[in-house]
C-alpha cells in the first residue's frame, strides 16, 4: 500500500508539472508578440549560444561520420554494396541521426546553461527585484532565450550534418578511394527535398522544447542554491525525453505524408 502511494504520489507530481510548462508555454506564445520586442537581447543570446556550441557541435559530428561510416563498411563490403555507402550515409545523418544528436548535445549544453542560469538569478532574488522595477523580467529572460535557441538550432544541426558528412568522406577517401567530388555527388544525388524540409522542420520544434523546458526548470527554481544544480540536471533529463516524442511524432506525420 505505500509503495502505491508513492507511486500515486509521483503521477500526481508528473501531471502538476506537465500542467505548468503547458501554462508556461501558453504564457510564453503571450508575451512573444507583446512589445518592447527585445531584438538586442536575442541576437545576444543567439550568438553566445551558436558560439559556445559550434565546436562542440563540430566534433561530435567529425566523429558520427567517421564511426557510422566504419561500422556500417564492412557490412556493405559483404553484399557487394559498398557503393551505396555515400547515399545511405547522407540519407541517416540528413534525415535522422544529424538532428537529434546535435539536439541532445545542445540539450545538455544550452539547456543545463539556461536552467543554471536563470535559477541561479532566481534564487539570488534578481528575478523578484526586476518584477519589483517594473519590468518584465519573463519577456526579457525567458522569451529572448526561447527565440534565440529555436532560431540558433538549426543552424547549428546544419553544420554538424556538414561535418558528419566530411567526416565520412574521409574515410571513403582512405578506405576506397572515393574522390570529394564523386562522394558528395552521390550524396546530393540520393536526398530529396522531402529528406530536408521535415529534418529542417523539426528542428526548430527541438530548439523551442529545449529553450521552453530550461527556462521553466531555472525560473520556477527553488530549495536555494542546491536547486539550481537540481534544475539544471532535471532540464537535460525531461528535454531529452521530450526530443525523443517530438521525433517520433515528426518520424510518424511524414511517414503518413510519403503513404499519401
Amino acid at each position: 500500500m505505500p509503495y502505491t502511494n508513492k507511486i500515486i504520489t509521483r503521477l500526481n507530481s508528473f501531471f502538476i508539472e506537465i500542467g505548468a510548462l503547458s501554462y508556461f508555454t501558453g504564457r510564453f506564445f503571450k508575451e512573444l508578440f507583446k512589445r518592447p520586442f527585445e531584438f538586442k537581447e536575442i541576437m545576444r543570446q543567439a550568438y553566445n549560444m551558436g558560439n559556445q556550441s559550434l565546436l562542440l557541435v563540430g566534433i561530435t559530428g567529425f566523429i558520427i561520420g567517421l564511426v557510422l561510416t566504419l561500422q556500417t563498411r564492412p557490412t556493405l563490403m559483404e553484399f557487394g554494396a559498398v557503393s551505396w555507402m555515400p547515399s545511405m550515409v547522407g540519407i541517416s545523418i540528413v534525415r535522422e541521426i544529424g538532428p537529434i544528436i546535435t539536439a541532445l548535445v545542445c540539450a545538455g549544453k544550452i539547456g543545463s546553461g539556461i536552467g543554471a542560469e536563470l535559477g541561479s538569478m532566481r534564487v539570488t532574488e534578481q528575478i523578484d527585484a526586476m518584477e519589483v522595477s517594473g519590468t518584465n523580467p519573463f519577456k526579457y529572460l525567458v522569451v529572448t532565450r526561447v527565440l534565440a535557441i529555436t532560431l540558433m538550432l538549426p543552424l547549428l544541426v546544419i553544420i554538424g550534418d556538414a561535418v558528419a558528412l566530411y567526416g565520412s568522406y574521409l574515410v571513403e577517401n582512405v578506405k576506397g578511394d572515393v574522390s570529394f567530388h564523386l562522394y558528395f555527388s552521390q550524396v546530393f544525388e540520393s536526398l530529396e527535398f522531402g529528406d530536408i524540409i521535415p529534418a529542417t522542420i523539426k528542428t526548430f520544434f527541438f530548439g523551442l522544447a529545449i529553450g521552453l523546458v530550461g527556462c521553466f526548470k531555472g525560473y520556477y527554481c527553488e530549495k536555494g542554491t542546491v536547486g539550481v544544480g537540481v534544475a539544471a540536471n532535471s532540464a537535460v533529463v525531461f528535454t531529452s525525453l521530450l526530443l525523443f516524442i517530438i521525433d517520433f511524432i515528426a518520424v510518424f506525420v511524414t511517414d503518413i505524408f510519403y503513404d499519401i
